[in-house]
């Protein structure tokens, strides 16, 4: 059986806290990542630790353990990739042009309603 990656692991990880309701601890997260793959408490345990490092998870104590929690939603976390990479272009309109080419008619018509309701807001809200 393949290795996976640890940006497929830290995926796998991610989308169980996602999905989960509060607090996890490493053994809540083994118990649902475990139905799909094979993996040791220690492995899960590096994961979350390390997307804990990356701000990607926040944690509290839970007895002797620790527990998790995403620090920001699936849709939170997608925005700030995209702003990561748009800030990594040189040419800004270039790559949001190419972005609307790739999005669906809906999703264009929903981005062009959310611009319209951003511009009618008073600035500062």
């Amino acid at each position: 059986m393949p290795r996976a990656g640890a940006g497929e692991l830290e995926a796998a990880v991610m989308d169980v806290v996602w999905e989960g309701s509060g607090w996890m601890t490493p053994g809540d997260v083994l118990a649902e990542v475990a139905k799909a793959r094979d993996l040791a408490y220690n492995t899960v345990l590096t994961i979350m630790v390390r997307l804990w490092r990356k701000g990607r998870l926040v944690r509290e104590r839970n007895g002797r353990a620790y527990a998790y929690q995403a620090s920001q939603t699936r849709e939170g976390w997608a925005a700030t990739r995209m702003s990561g990479m748009l800030a990594e272009v040189h040419d800004r309109p270039a790559a949001l042009s190419l972005l609307m080419d790739d999005l669906s008619a809906r999703d264009r018509d929903q981005l062009r309603r959310l611009l319209a309701d951003r511009s009618r807001r008073p600035k500062g809200t």
